[in-house]
């Protein structure tokens, strides 16, 4: 299934994405894309409605980020070993961790917004998984059964903020706007592997990041399993898990954005974002 989520901001309702390329109203059973709304019983209930007897959706509806109340946004560090090596760092010993706030998180065709003062602000396409059935401790060979489904995630990053204002990552990896989601929940049973995904971002056009989820260091179950040995996961928690190599910072010159420029970015079988990027 393609869930998502549809309405103005703060307001979205969930829908299915019919295989007609119709948007059906998914408010009549479920209240939100959320919480135990994830899991996997409650999923395979959503996929044996009769799709034809659901509301039709206005198609020209925003789309909004695929997941609700989300409670932790957990990104990983450096987890492409090119990406790595265009930021001149080593393949890290272990999975590096850090966090968005849930305040970044936007729908995938929303505006970026260029923090004021920001020089560096950058892009960064990634898969992202959503958890479906939280635990601690979770075993690697059990981890898959945790997911409730896999989407698009856009890391915008400002480089200044993120490596040269002291401190951690996560005060250049946060920004409002700086979390786009979607379009789609996409569920497992529609990715036949993860780890074989094509995914790519253009700017103006121009591709920048065009590389394959087959270069993770560190794959999805192992991620999970080791994500819950710091903290319990829970329903609805995401996982950005690493952008291949492209990035403005690893270009010659550096490059960054700019008001006015537009990113669309995509993931085999997950669905394309573009994003407009504004001055605040």
């Amino acid at each position: 299934m393609k869930l998502l989520r549809v309405g103005p901001p703060g307001q979205e309702k969930p829908a299915l994405l019919a295989e007609d390329g119709t948007l059906r109203d998914l408010s009549g059973q479920i209240d939100d894309l959320a919480g135990d709304v994830l899991a996997a019983a409650r999923l395979r209930a959503l996929a044996a409605l009769p799709i034809d007897s659901l509301p039709m959706i206005d198609a020209d509806t925003r789309i909004g980020p695929c997941v609700g109340r989300i409670g932790k946004f957990i990104c990983i560090g450096l987890n492409y070993a090119d990406h790595a090596a265009e930021s001149g760092a080593e393949v890290p010993a272990e999975p590096v961790v850090f966090n968005k706030w849930t305040s970044a998180v936007c729908g995938p065709d929303d505006d970026v917004v260029l923090p004021r003062g920001s020089q560096k602000t950058d892009w960064e396409v990634e898969l992202g998984v959503v958890i479906g059935k939280g635990g601690r401790y979770i075993e690697e060979a059990e981890a898959m059964s945790h997911v409730a489904g896999f989407c698009v995630v856009n890391d915008v990053s400002e480089r200044e903020y993120q490596l040269e204002r002291c401190g951690s990552w996560d005060k250049g990896k946060g920004c409002d706007t700086f979390g786009p989601l979607g379009p789609w929940l996409v569920t497992p049973d529609e990715i036949t592997d993860p780890h074989d995904l094509n995914l790519w971002l253009e700017v103006d056009g121009k591709r920048y990041q065009d590389g394959s989820t087959r270069t993770m260091v560190y794959k999805v179950p192992f991620l999970i399993s080791y994500l819950s040995r710091f903290m319990s996961l829970q329903p609805g928690d995401v996982i950005s898990t690493g952008t291949p190599p492209g990035v403005g910072m690893g270009q010659t010159p550096p490059t960054y954005l700019r008001a006015g420029q537009t990113m669309r970015l995509g993931i085999d079988g997950l669905g394309e974002q573009r994003q407009r990027v504004v001055a605040d």
